[in-house]
């Protein structure tokens, strides 16, 4: 059996498949919760699976992000638009998030809208000097709610089929 076909055949590989496309930026938990029912995982299934891949990366994030941002302008001169794009959202969604610090950083990570999510609160806690400590627990909160309110919106819409 090769890995694609374990991916797709199996139910830990439809669970470790969901954990990998809920770790993408911008699909986030959003496109992996219903990615893993479509596989076939029951809702509660692909609910911890997409929660599970959208939290791995955020305390990276969170950390070495500026770090990060700095290494690429230094090796990487080409990609400055795209790093002073980036760190344009984090700063105008900061923005949104700091008037209530971390509740509000809960709240903006809850809404499963484009442009929000668990990358973009990680990203606007590591430009507002939130400690990782104080921040994950929001985060987490915010990237659960997001993910009860998108299993509703996906188990909705499969139960009409």
């Amino acid at each position: 059996m090769d890995l694609l076909q374990w991916l797709n055949e199996t139910m830990a590989g439809e669970f470790v498949f969901t954990v990998l496309v809920s770790m993408i930026p911008v699909i986030e938990l959003r496109g992996g919760l219903p990615f893993g029912v479509a596989l076939g995982l029951h809702p509660i299934v692909a609910l911890v699976a997409s929660i599970l891949g959208n939290l791995i990366p955020l305390p990276f994030i969170v950390v070495y992000i500026r770090r990060v941002f700095q290494w690429m302008r230094r090796r990487m001169p080409r990609l400055d638009g795209m790093v002073d794009a980036l760190e344009r959202k984090a700063h105008l969604k900061g923005r949104k998030v700091n008037k209530y610090k971390y509740l509000g950083l809960m709240i903006f990570v809850a809404i499963p809208l484009p442009g929000t999510g668990g990358w973009t609160g990680a990203l606007a806690a590591a430009f507002l000097d939130m400690p990782l400590r104080k921040a994950l627990p929001s985060i987490f909160a915010g990237v659960c709610i997001a993910g009860v309110i998108v299993s509703c919106i996906t188990y909705g819409v499969t139960a009409m089929f």
